[in-house]
């Protein structure tokens, strides 16, 4: 669907390996930045790219004019479908520098940071031809900018993408929605990412990518107070069970941290676990807001 002047949305639908024989319902969204050429933001799993391709000639233009592929981070629902997206159109593609090993190395995100359908959520390695950093932009044609913010805590190579001219911010994951398994490699680092976002003025849409957009300053400013406010929560439900239950280990704690929050779905998955063992490293700090 079409956003803004220049901005297309297009959910993804995947299923979610969490145990063995039990799988769930997942979408993430893609975007694409349609000007003189096109940009794209992440490609959506494995396959995606036909999606994408469809949509692009619905709107009359021609998927080889998508030149450059940006992803704001190297998980397997962002990178999946990137290596049939340069296969098809030969773009350039633009990552931060702490996402570029598991992106041109899947085997070695498959190895570190296991997920049990992993292969059929990643059609293959892409190579970075565009390394990005921090402040960084990206010139997109047309009087088109792309700013680089970094956003670690998701993944330590998470960015976010601010599209000034329309007040327009791409979160990837970097903001958590509230009712939404908590996955992050480090929750501090994902609170500071979060308040950086927090500050940047002028925002009017927000693009995440485990939501629809959301219109309106009003809006966008209160969802990213809420994703602040939902990582406290969960810390504080963390905090409780672990009070209430000292001798239970990662596993059992995720469950029952879960089963508080209302998001049982069953066995935890390991990346869900590894973001309940980030709050565990912070368990001595009450609030995580405070400043």
């Amino acid at each position: 669907m079409q956003v803004t002047d220049h901005i297309h949305a297009i959910k993804i639908p995947f299923k979610l390996s969490v145990e063995p024989g039990r799988t769930v319902d997942r979408f993430v969204y893609v975007y694409l930045i349609i000007g003189r050429e096109i940009c794209l933001i992440d490609s959506g799993v494995s396959s995606a790219e036909n999606m994408i391709f469809d949509y692009v000639r619905k709107v009359g233009r021609d998927p080889k004019e998508i030149s450059m592929l940006v992803l704001t981070h190297s998980h397997p629902d962002h990178i999946g479908g990137s290596q049939g997206v340069v296969r098809e159109c030969g773009c350039q593609v633009a990552a931060h520098v702490d996402a570029q090993p598991w992106i041109e190395d899947t085997e070695l995100q498959a190895k570190q940071r296991p997920i049990a359908n992993f292969h059929s959520l990643v059609g293959g390695a892409v190579e970075v031809d565009l390394v990005l950093r921090d402040g960084g932009t990206l010139d997109l044609g047309g009087g088109l900018t792309l700013e680089v913010v970094h956003t670690p805590g998701h993944s330590k190579g998470s960015i976010s993408l601010l599209l000034r001219e329309e007040g327009a911010l791409f979160s990837g994951d970097a903001l958590p929605v509230a009712g939404v398994l908590p996955i992050y490699e480090d929750v501090s680092s994902s609170v500071r990412s979060v308040r950086k976002l927090a500050g940047i003025e002028g925002l009017k849409v927000l693009f995440a990518s485990w939501d629809a957009p959301h219109r309106g300053k009003d809006r966008v400013y209160e969802l990213i107070d809420g994703g602040l406010r939902y990582f406290q929560h969960i810390h504080e439900t963390v905090r409780k069970v672990t009070a209430n239950f000292p001798s239970l280990d990662s596993r059992e704690l995720s469950s029952r941290v879960l089963r508080e929050l209302g998001l049982s779905e069953g066995a935890p998955p390991t990346i869900v676990v590894k973001s309940i063992e980030a709050h565990l490293k912070e368990i001595e700090c009450q609030d995580l807001l405070r400043e």
